[in-house]
């Protein structure tokens, strides 16, 4: 049976903006659309690889050549419905691809294959903390499978602009939400959450600087009570006209994008007019967003079913075994951790953000004290890494070799000040902790005499200090620094506190 997170679900907790005419609220729906980690298309054979040279990974299918007819990518679908699985979702055991018509450069074919009427996976949902133990529940009306199209190049020549079909063809998970999300933080902690499971499934690499997430967010306020309105009746009119700003990939500018747009409509309300629902893009060097074109309907794009493409009909049996295979997610792995080891909610939430964290993390705790491993990956190694840029993936030391210092440490041949000297010296350098102990002579002092010995010596030199820490028991701490200096740091310092109080009679 895995581990349970211990969660309060939080009734929404919308964002308050104060206007001239008193108070708003915002209501936020998103639409992410997350790269298929398929290394070909959604419908063709080509290569997904980012970075290739323009136009270098396009099949006669990508360009829209005539004749040609897609085949559906049975891995694509196969991620697809990993993801439903992952988000607790209804998975479609018919589902059906339309053809969703408009005309950019940069979609050669003039549609683009989408799926809106009977997509793959149905309801689901996110559960996003927002705090320790406090929870909300955003839940997903829907996942469908789609194409991407290609990329307009605007910057390579003053008069012209070119395309780049590589993107063109890959396959996109796009996972709508409903309008639960009631504030900017919240919007960006589920955009994070979503990229954490799917990143553990291993179905999106969540690479938002290279587009492969990206988020359209609408955004409309309304006045207190109405959203409780709409859930009452699911009218949606009592949510007010929502606009939506296209291809969000920073965490930071969601946010900021949402509480720009959500005062630009509440100041056009209170000035009389209407908020028009349209698209618009978000400006992140002047903060504001910007209209972009009308907000397309459905109807807008003269959807019909693909005539090139069967429906898709996928086997219980299959969905099951793909069931069987599911890795241990985010939320069971947090909840494991601090059940298994000990750790705080703030610990466990930090070592199992990232999957390869948690995976050197379980490494070192293996056999070993779980919280002192935590102390160590967490303020040593991510503090480490922070300061020179590094990801855990690139660490200089490994989970084996800080397992070996936390060894050292359990058997006393080392103590913690020295322990500090040798992971440093491993990171830097790449050494075996035990080699660098054995040739550099770092064995912890044990031997009582020689450690008696250096106490004697450190009282008899400070009198003074003597009568100060008899007098204050809290001074007997400045013999032990004292004592840990004479030995090179090497002393054990429980038999160092030991001796010190003894001799000073505290």
């Amino acid at each position: 049976m895995p581990a349970v997170l211990d969660l309060t679900f939080d009734a929404p907790k919308p964002k308050v903006i104060s206007g001239a005419t008193g108070d708003w609220e915002l209501v936020i729906g998103l639409e992410v659309h997350a790269q298929v980690a398929s290394r070909a298309k959604l419908f063709s054979g080509a290569s997904t690889q980012f970075g290739a040279e323009p136009n270098s990974n396009v099949a006669f299918v990508d360009a829209g050549m005539p004749g040609m007819l897609p085949v559906i990518n049975e891995g694509c679908v196969a991620l697809a419905v990993k993801t439903g699985l992952g988000l607790k979702a209804q998975i479609n055991l018919w589902s059906a691809f339309d053809r969703k018509n408009y005309f950019y450069p940069d979609l050669p074919q003039g549609y683009q294959i989408s799926q809106l009427y009977h997509p793959i996976v149905g309801e689901g949902e996110v559960i996003v903390e927002m705090g320790a133990g406090i929870a909300r529940r955003v839940r997903i009306e829907r996942i469908h499978l789609e194409q991407d199209a290609g990329k307009s190049i605007h910057d390579m020549d003053p008069a012209m602009s070119f395309v780049d079909l590589n993107r063109t063809g890959v396959a996109l998970m796009e996972i709508v939400s409903r309008p639960d999300i009631r504030g900017p933080e919240e919007a960006a902690a589920y955009v994070g959450k979503l990229r954490q499971i799917m990143r553990y499934l291993g179905t999106c690499d969540g690479n938002m600087q290279n587009g492969n997430l990206r988020a359209d967010v609408n955004v409309s306020v309304c006045r207190p009570g109405d959203y409780e309105k709409y859930q009452e009746t699911q009218d949606f009119s009592h949510l007010g006209t929502r606009c939506e700003i296209k291809n969000m990939n920073s965490m930071r500018f969601i946010q900021q994008a949402i509480e720009y747009e959500a005062r630009r409509q509440i100041a056009l309300i209170e000035d009389g007019k209407s908020v028009v629902q349209e698209t618009r893009l978000f400006d992140p060097d002047r903060g504001e967003t910007r209209s972009m074109r009308s907000k397309e309907e459905a109807h807008d794009y003269r959807y019909f079913p693909d005539p090139d493409l069967l429906p898709l009909e996928i086997e219980q049996a299959w969905v099951d075994d793909i069931a069987s295979a599911l890795p241990e997610l985010p939320d069971e792995k947090k909840a494991r951790f601090m059940a298994d080891f000990g750790l705080t909610d703030y610990d466990a939430s930090v070592l199992t953000a990232e999957l390869e964290a948690a995976r050197y993390f379980e490494e070192v705790a293996a056999g070993r004290d779980g919280k002192q491993a935590a102390n160590w990956v967490l303020n040593e190694l991510f503090g480490r890494l922070n300061k020179d840029g590094h990801p855990i993936t690139d660490s200089p030391i490994g989970a084996a070799q800080l397992g070996q210092i936390l060894d050292l440490m359990a058997a006393d041949t080392i103590n913690g000040k020295i322990a500090k000297e040798v992971f440093e010296t491993a990171y830097t350098t790449g050494r075996e902790p035990k080699e660098i102990v054995e040739t550099e002579g770092l064995t912890q002092v044990t031997d009582t005499g020689a450690i008696e010995a250096a106490v004697d010596q450190v009282i008899a030199e400070n009198p003074a200090q003597v009568e100060k820490a008899k007098a204050n028991p809290k001074l007997a701490g400045w013999f032990v620094g004292q004592v840990m200096k004479a030995t090179g740091g090497k002393a054990n310092p429980k038999a160092v506190n030991e001796l010190v109080a003894a001799k000073l009679g505290l």
